[in-house]
């Protein structure tokens, strides 16, 4: 099973495949992030976000997107910003005809990590042992993508909200 985990921002999108399944040893095959002109207007960054993604698909061919889902933080109009990043992101798997999840920022933590509340040089590095990596994926943002895509393997695809495509 090739995953295509998904990090959502609108500066700075993180991605990562990931190929295996349970049972069998997981690898990664590229990891990376879109970013986007900070001083752009929100809707030409969030068609740049699903142009690269609809291109990434198409160039990587993944099985299933895997999507952190929202945080509610104390800055509303953040929240609101990244969810303007995950709609198109989902629009994106969406018309490409693949399987989508999501998974809850502590749910990839507490499955890659083993605790719900880890910092992200703790994700970095669990995710680098479990794909037997030399170093974390960088910048910081690719690497939480991975852990989303690792979060579909390890679960076994028992994603807390999953859609499929008609």
């Amino acid at each position: 099973m090739k995953v295509l985990g998904i990090d959502p921002g609108t500066a700075i999108l993180g991605y990562g495949l990931v190929e295996g399944g349970r049972g069998t040893a997981s690898r990664l095959v590229e990891c990376g992030v879109v970013r986007t002109m900070a001083r752009s207007p929100l809707a030409s960054r969030l068609q740049l976000i699903h142009q690269e993604l609809v291109a990434l698909i198409e160039r990587l061919g993944p099985d299933v997107l895997a999507v952190e889902g929202i945080f509610y933080g104390k800055n509303v109009r953040t929240t609101i910003t990244l969810g303007h990043a995950r709609g198109v992101i989902l629009l994106a798997g969406q018309q490409a005809g693949i399987r989508i999840a999501e998974y809850a920022p502590r749910v990839v933590k507490n499955t890659v990590v083993g605790r719900g509340g880890a910092v992200k040089p703790q994700v970095g590095y669990m995710v680098a042992q479990l794909l037997r990596l030399t170093s974390a994926p960088r910048p910081a943002d690719a690497a939480d993508a991975v852990a989303i895509a690792l979060t579909h393997i390890l679960r076994g695809g028992a994603a807390e909200r999953i859609r499929a495509v008609r």
